[in-house]
């Protein structure tokens, strides 16, 4: 089995636990705030960090099975050596992106943070775990981005 391969299921396993978490935690908030009349105030800081990483995750879930929203009226007109160049060039300049953006940026985010001592207001989480999903899922979707130039072919094409 291919790293990435591999990596793929494990963040679809990854999704679903989380999914599985907010769910779980909006239904203990709305449980708590309408059975016991005073709501968990946890709960919805959780569901709010968990919609986050699902988020984030979530983008490179769906970049990795080539399923985010693309305009291929420029692809349809060229040959097929054309298509494979520009497809390229797409998951080059999205490879240059997610590396200088959410990587780098991403890190230096998780870094102030870090060094700022912000924590949240309701779980006293350092705010820096939440925003290490940042950088976390651009190295994946740089991953997934060098696999697609390497490879010629994205798993998804339109």
């Amino acid at each position: 089995m291919k790293f990435t391969a591999m990596l793929d299921r494990i963040l679809r396993l990854a999704l679903a636990l989380l999914m599985t978490a907010m769910v779980t935690s909006v239904v203990w908030q709305v449980l708590s705030r309408y059975l016991f009349v005073v709501p968990a105030a946890w709960t919805e800081e959780l569901a709010r960090f968990l919609l986050i990483w699902i988020g984030m995750l979530g983008a490179a879930y769906a970049y990795r099975q080539g399923s985010h929203l693309g305009i291929d009226l420029l692809a349809n007109k060229l040959t097929e050596r054309g298509k494979q160049r520009l497809h390229s060039i797409v998951h080059t300049v999205c490879l240059l992106f997610v590396a200088s953006v959410l990587v780098v940026g991403g890190g230096l985010l998780v870094s102030m943070t870090w060094e700022l001592k912000q924590y949240s207001a309701a779980m006293g989480l350092p705010i820096a775990y939440v925003y290490s999903v940042i950088p976390a899922s651009g190295v994946l979707i740089s991953l997934f981005a060098t696999e697609a130039i390497v490879n010629g072919s994205a798993r998804r094409e339109n």
